[in-house]
Order: structure tokens, then C-alpha cells, then sequence
């Protein structure tokens, strides 16, 4: 098996983990986090809440390593996009990070409302308040900046390059596509909204099945090599 079969199966089993780590995560921690008793809820589940920044954590982990991983593939199209690709993941990485850490800065303070019982409610209400905008900040330039960013500048050079099938990178750009107009549209409170979330979470786990069974196309590697090579060449002639 050759270095660029074992990068594809890597990255597209970092892809699975990551979608599903995500998912199971977001489970356990919205019913929680969107409460509006949240600090009480946070304390009487304080394995709930654990366990789903946990997941998030490994989520977090997971897509930095995707970043990583794919890097040498993609510069060989594109230097440029495939730096921006792996700071693009990474910044998520580090986001999520952030997110967990006020979720579980939150979760401490939601043991100390409990046990202060009514006195200074109001003061532990203003920094839960505080946490969770932490939170929502965390996630949205997480999920809807470095995520949306990294999935279209990803399926633009893969689209380019021909690594796969084409109708598997253009499905993922038109799903990135769609997540600008989920946040675009958010504000307006527009019923089933979130089914535009559906697509790119389905692409990318037929992309990451892709690469696990099918791996990048090799002439679509070889051709480019071939490429670097003849500039290589040329370059040192002069």
C-alpha cells in the first residue's frame, strides 16, 4: 500500500470520526446548553455534560488532523489553497477547543449555583450568561467560518483536480454553498431551516467512504507530479 492509499484511508476515517463525534455530542449537550434553567440542568447531569464536551474534544482533534493529513495531496494542486485548507481546519480545531473549555468552565459554575442555593443567583445567572455566549461564539465562527470556508476551498481543489469523482466534490461546494444561506437566513426564524445542514453532512460521509474504499484517483496524482517534476526541471535549467 502506497503513502498516498494510507493518507486517503486516514483522512476519510478522521472524516467519519469527526462527523460522528460531532453529532453524538451536540445530542447531549443542546438539551442541556438550551435550557432555560441551564445551570440546574448542567449540575444534575454533570456526566451528560462531560461525556459531550468529551466528544467535541475528539471532534476537535479529528478535523485538525484531517487538515494535516491532506496537506501534502492538495499542495501538489494548489499551495496556496491547500495551506489555507489546513489553517482553515485547524482554526476549527482550536474553536471547538474553546468551546469545550466554556462548556465545562460553565459546568463548574453550574455546581457552585446549586450549592449557593437563591443567594447570589443573579451573580452566577450574568457569568452563565457570559459562558454561553462564549459558546455560541466558539461554534458559529467554528462551524460557520473556518468549517464553511475549509469544505469549499476542499471541494474546489478537489473538484480542480479531478482526485475524485466530480459529482462527489461539486454535491460538497453547493453543500458549503448552503450553510452561508443557513446563517444568512437564521435570523429570520424560517421553519426547517436546519435541513440544509443535511447535505454536506450526508456528502461527507460518502466522501470519507470514498476515500477508505476507493482512495484518491492515481492519475490524477501522477499527472500533477508529473507536472512539479517538468517544472522542476525547467527551472533548474535556467
Amino acid at each position: 500500500m502506497n503513502e498516498n492509499r494510507k493518507t486517503a484511508i486516514i483522512v476519510g476515517v478522521l472524516f467519519i470520526i469527526a462527523t460522528v463525534a460531532y453529532s453524538l455530542g451536540v445530542i447531549l449537550l443542546d438539551p442541556i446548553l438550551g435550557a432555560s434553567d441551564y445551570l440546574t440542568i448542567a449540575s444534575g447531569n454533570e456526566k451528560q455534560v462531560i461525556m459531550g464536551s468529551f466528544l467535541v474534544l475528539i471532534d476537535a482533534v479529528a478535523v485538525a488532523g484531517i487538515g494535516i493529513m491532506i496537506y501534502p495531496i492538495l499542495k501538489k494542486h494548489n499551495e496556496a489553497l491547500a495551506l489555507g485548507y489546513a489553517g482553515a481546519r485547524i482554526a476549527e480545531g482550536v474553536l471547538f477547543t474553546v468551546n469545550v473549555i466554556a462548556i465545562l468552565t460553565l459546568l463548574a459554575l453550574s455546581q457552585d449555583f446549586v450549592k449557593a442555593g437563591a443567594l447570589d443567583a443573579s451573580y452566577y445567572q450574568t457569568f452563565g450568561t457570559i459562558l454561553l455566549a462564549a459558546v455560541d461564539l466558539a461554534f458559529l465562527f467554528g462551524f460557520a467560518v473556518a468549517f464553511t470556508l475549509s469544505a469549499l476551498i476542499l471541494n474546489y481543489l478537489l473538484y480542480r483536480s479531478k482526485l475524485v469523482p466530480r459529482w462527489i466534490s461539486g454535491w460538497g461546494f453547493v453543500a458549503a454553498l448552503l450553510l452561508w444561506v443557513y446563517y444568512l437566513l437564521e435570523p429570520f426564524s424560517i421553519d426547517l431551516l436546519g435541513i440544509l445542514f443535511i447535505p454536506i453532512a450526508i456528502q461527507e460521509i460518502v466522501f470519507a467512504v470514498w476515500l477508505i474504499v476507493k482512495g484518491f484517483d492515481p492519475s490524477a496524482i501522477d499527472s500533477e507530479s508529473a507536472k512539479t517534476e517538468i517544472n522542476e526541471i525547467i527551472t533548474r535549467s535556467k
